[in-house]
């Protein structure tokens, strides 16, 4: 079946063209300010106040893409609805468990713990729009697994190899020195809440409805883990690790470059630092390597140029595209830290080789009516556990002297 993009509507191709306008605005007010400074040691204070808003305006019209891009990837509602589907629609506006219970899938009509296991449609939509607003999501390689630890080997290398004719022996090689990763899942819950009147509209596509409403309750808590969490009932994060400069990390640590500037960039050739941070991975990483910040550290780097006046970062030229700094992709992360003494506030790698999303196969519903009345209640749990699989794949730039 061929598969066609589709078009940009009109409000995103404008949405675009004010954000390209705005970036033009940003970099002449910008050359002007390092004019002055370079002049006068100083820039006029409405003229910094100027470059402040069109990056802020760049940031909102950023935003305001992404928001475009989310409504265009909602699908359409189905003409016919597959019989476990219809099912668990049922259940989510009536309550009536006999049709879960007559539903011919295996993944609806099980009661367990937490409820009813909604139907493969409904999780699948409910991961999809999760990915979509999820950083990490949209970096990470993500695994379904249907227990609730997934175990993963891992070689720290010492494996040997070698060359031989055709009639020489094969003398025993050197077997590798193998750990065991662990990866527990941690159970994530949301509870949104609807009145009868709305259940009761049959123009209202619940599956659509329950997994608008806890996309964002969801992705919010999963971005916190999986940047900052302790491991302790949610993922690890990927700034919970031991970190070393580079070159001196051991086996479970993250290596960092450091700015050589404490909170900040040098002032003289800020963009070594990232310069240095591209080149720490491996060349096998960084074919795949991308930028992980939030957008303070964003407007920030924003402002350096290379050796021509060339301006480092740059907008996305499309709807789904990202804006690159150096020619690399940049992800916005609002739980990464700002720029301060010794805060390791960008990550640079193959998130996909580095960072690992384990989802347990199953989001679960249960029905309440009762607790908050007039509203009908729909606890709904999902298990999510994460961390580092690779520590050579990502690296940390530490905005600090060593």
């Amino acid at each position: 079946m061929e598969t066609k993009m589709t078009p940009a509507s009109v409000e995103t191709r404008q949405a675009l063209g004010e954000v390209l306008s705005a970036f033009e605005a940003f970099k002449e007010a910008n050359d002007q300010r390092l004019a002055e400074i370079e002049a006068k040691t100083s820039a006029d204070i409405l003229l910094e106040e100027k470059v402040g808003r069109i990056d802020d305006a760049l940031n909102q019209q950023k935003m305001a893409i992404d928001r475009m891009r989310l409504d265009a990837l909602r699908p359409a509602a189905l003409a016919a609805e597959a019989p476990a589907k219809t099912a668990f629609s049922r259940y989510m506006r009536t309550g009536d468990i006999a049709a879960l219970s007559e539903a011919k899938s295996a993944s609806a009509g099980a009661l367990s713990e937490g409820g009813y296991v909604v139907p493969d449609t409904t999780e699948a939509l409910i991961d999809r729009q999760m990915a979509e607003v999820s950083p990490m999501r949209a970096l990470a390689s993500v695994r379904q697994v249907a227990s609730g630890l997934y175990r993963k080997p891992v070689s720290r290398g010492g494996a040997t190899a070698g060359w031989v004719a055709e009639t020489d022996p094969r003398p025993q090689t050197d077997t590798a020195e193998l750990d065991l990763l662990e990866f527990p899942v941690a159970e994530l819950y949301a509870m949104p809440a609807a009145t009868q009147q709305l259940l009761d509209d049959a123009m209202v596509d619940v599956d659509q409805w329950l997994a608008d409403e806890v996309r964002d309750v969801f992705a919010t808590q999963e971005s916190a883990a999986f940047i900052a969490g302790d491991g302790n009932g949610k993922p690890r994060g990927l700034l919970d690790y031991d970190v070393a400069a580079e070159g001196l990390q051991a086996w479970g640590q993250l290596g960092y470059i450091a700015t050589g500037v404490e909170g900040d960039f040098p002032a003289s050739d800020p963009a070594d630092a990232l310069i240095d941070l591209i080149y720490a991975p491996k060349n096998a990483y960084r074919t795949r390597g991308a930028f992980l910040m939030n957008r303070r550290t964003v407007s920030a780097v924003r402002r350096f140029k290379d050796a021509d006046g060339n301006y480092l970062w740059q907008p996305s030229l499309s709807e789904a595209g990202a804006s690159s700094l150096l020619g690399y992709r940049v992800r916005e992360a609002e739980d990464m830290p700002d720029i301060g003494t010794n805060s390791f506030s960008i990550a640079f790698g193959d998130f996909s080789r580095g960072y690992l999303i384990i989802d347990r196969q199953g989001v679960e519903v249960l029905r309440d009516p009762y607790s908050a009345k007039p509203y009908v209640l729909f606890y709904t749990t999902k298990r999510v556990g994460g961390g580092v699989q690779d520590f050579d794949a990502i690296k940390l730039l530490k905005f600090g002297a060593s």
